[in-house]
């Protein structure tokens, strides 16, 4: 497989949202294939909405990794979009494809396909990713590869379990592929 260029991140946010589907994320020994996600660039429901000490990698890179806590307790993976713009893209479903049992122990979960990786908190759990991983560029301890799989239908909604912004139609996901979150 072949790792991603800092290129394919300079791209619109939301390009980058929808082509990340099919990819190969892999960290901490296990790896897992990317099946939704949601884009975030300057919309009030967005970090960068408002230029802060924890939105400047929105600002400032591209190709990075992004991670952050919500609710005080889960953590979230997003990557880096735009050059010459603010995004960034969250990862909110993996289908687990190796390292599967590490997994599992680490999100003490049995249930593979429904529940092991189906949203933002517990693709980070199974993954073993937190706060040292941010500001990370992609590619040394988070890699993300090109893969032969053929994504067959992609959908597209609203972005899931925000307030604002919930018009806008970026959310991406593998139609009737079993690990993408229930939205």
């Amino acid at each position: 497989m072949k790792l991603l260029s800092e290129n394919f991140f300079a791209r619109d946010t939301v390009a980058v949202a929808r082509d990340l589907l099919g990819k190969v994320v892999m960290v901490n020994g296990c790896s897992a294939r990317v099946v939704e996600t949601e884009a975030y660039k300057q919309d009030k429901a967005s970090h960068a909405y408002k230029k802060t000490e924890r939105s400047l990698l929105m600002y400032d890179t591209y190709g990075y990794v992004y991670v952050y806590l919500i609710y005080g307790m889960y953590w979230c993976l997003n990557f880096t979009t735009e050059k010459k713009g603010v995004g960034a893209v969250l990862i909110r479903a993996v289908e687990p494809l190796s390292g599967i049992e590490e997994m599992k122990k680490r999100r003490k979960e049995e249930i593979i396909a429904t529940n092991l990786c189906s949203g933002p908190g517990k693709v980070c759990m199974a993954l073993g990713i937190d706060k040292r991983l941010n500001g990370l560029k992609i590619g040394n301890e988070v890699k993300l590869f090109e893969d032969n799989y053929l994504v067959k239908e992609i959908r597209k909604s609203s972005r899931i379990g925000i307030k604002e912004a919930q018009h806008l139609p970026w959310r991406f996901f593998v139609e009737g592929n079993k690990f993408v979150s229930r939205g």
